[in-house]
């Protein structure tokens, strides 16, 4: 009798093993396993519950971006990242001549866009290795002539001019492509928005979102990391020599990223580079420098890098910027930012110089040239 009990114990144990398996592979996007010490504390929130606005996940985000810098953002109703990653590297694929007819003034000089569109791949620039692609928010060219304004008033047309779209012979592809990537544009915004109204309500400032009105600088960048063909002394990192393709940095403000299933990202805690998750079929949220000082150094700007992994990686980030207009030298508490010691009153004054900076590959040296 305690035979067959054990073997019947035996069994039932087998198929629960076998049935919390399947589940588990099913939904692996949904269980993260690190090492002991790696980035285990690292908040998931679902999507719904974010845009509820309940202060106990005010907390939790809180925490996870005082200690660690980022936290990711999962179950996002009727999104499909392997959509986005098909569409993607289907644009990549397109010939040369399709893709530069949407190409930045800096590589197409016939062209009137200098942000929006796409950016191939430079050899000699030594801080970046990708192929670009960047969407704004605007579908329309502002109407001013650019010729009668100020420098500044130039950046601000820049920051709203109107995105390109590929225009194949497959209009399926221009169709589906267009649609997925409004869409997932929306997603982001939406993402980070609440974010913002997240930190504005755990820091006892929920005008900070009043910062992000317009946001029209913000961007959803379509990235290709191709396999390197020479060596660049200049992409091995000072930290520990190895081979990147994007070197260490900071962003700037608020970033809302896919990795889908690739390796590569690391980010730097307790003075050591580790691996970061992937984002599979959700995002990665973290902040930038800008954003950190304008909240006091609250919350962390964490420092990462993107590996050399040896094959073709893609990834999407969408930057959610300040309006054109908000006030970036001063933080909620009043204090003057680095920023506003550096004499930038207002987001465009700062983007003006620090775009052309980060972007080297895509942009002039002066981005209203």
């Amino acid at each position: 009798m305690a035979s067959l009990q054990s073997i019947s114990v035996f069994i039932a144990a087998s198929a629960l093993a076998l049935l919390l398996a399947i589940f588990l592979s099913e939904h692996h996007s949904q269980f993260r396993f690190f090492n002991h010490h790696d980035f285990d504390d690292v908040a998931t929130i679902s999507f719904d519950k974010l845009h509820e606005e309940q202060y106990i996940l005010d907390d939790l985000l809180l925490k996870s971006m005082t200690e660690f810098g980022f936290f990711y953002v999962e179950g996002v109703p009727n999104y499909n990242s392997s959509d986005e990653l098909r569409l993607l590297q289907q644009f990549f694929n397109l010939p040369e001549a399709n893709k530069m007819e949407l190409a930045v003034k800096k590589h197409n000089p016939l062209n009137n866009n200098v942000y929006r569109g796409y950016g191939p791949v430079v050899e000699n620039s030594g801080t970046q290795y990708k192929e670009m692609y960047n969407i704004g928010p605007h579908e329309e060219d502002p109407t001013a002539n650019r010729e009668d304004l100020t420098m500044l008033e130039r950046v601000k047309l820049i920051s709203k001019e109107r995105n390109r779209w590929p225009e194949t012979e497959d209009l399926n592809f221009n169709s589906e492509f267009r649609r997925i990537f409004k869409k997932g544009f929306d997603i982001r915004w939406s993402i980070a928005s609440s974010v913002i109204r997240s930190f504005g309500r755990s820091l006892g400032h929920p005008d900070l979102i009043g910062r992000f009105q317009e946001s029209e600088f913000s961007t959803l960048g379509l990235r290709k990391y191709p396999v390197r063909t020479s060596e660049n002394e200049a992409m091995n990192s000072v930290y520990d020599g190895v081979t990147l393709s994007e070197l260490e940095h900071e962003d700037s403000t608020v970033t809302v990223l896919s990795t889908f299933s690739n390796p590569g990202l690391q980010a730097l805690y307790k003075g050591r580079y580790l691996d970061v998750p992937p984002s599979y079929n959700g995002f990665i949220v973290n902040i930038g420098t800008l954003v950190s000082e304008v909240t006091d150094n609250r919350l962390k700007a964490v420092r990462h890098r993107v590996m050399n992994v040896g094959k073709t990686r893609y990834s999407i980030p969408f930057f959610f910027n300040p309006s054109f207009d908000a006030d970036i030298s001063r933080s909620i508490s009043g204090h003057t930012t680095t920023a506003g010691k550096a004499g930038y009153s207002i987001f465009g004054e700062w983007m003006m110089d620090y775009l052309p900076s980060v972007e080297p590959s895509l942009l002039l040296n002066k981005l209203a040239r």
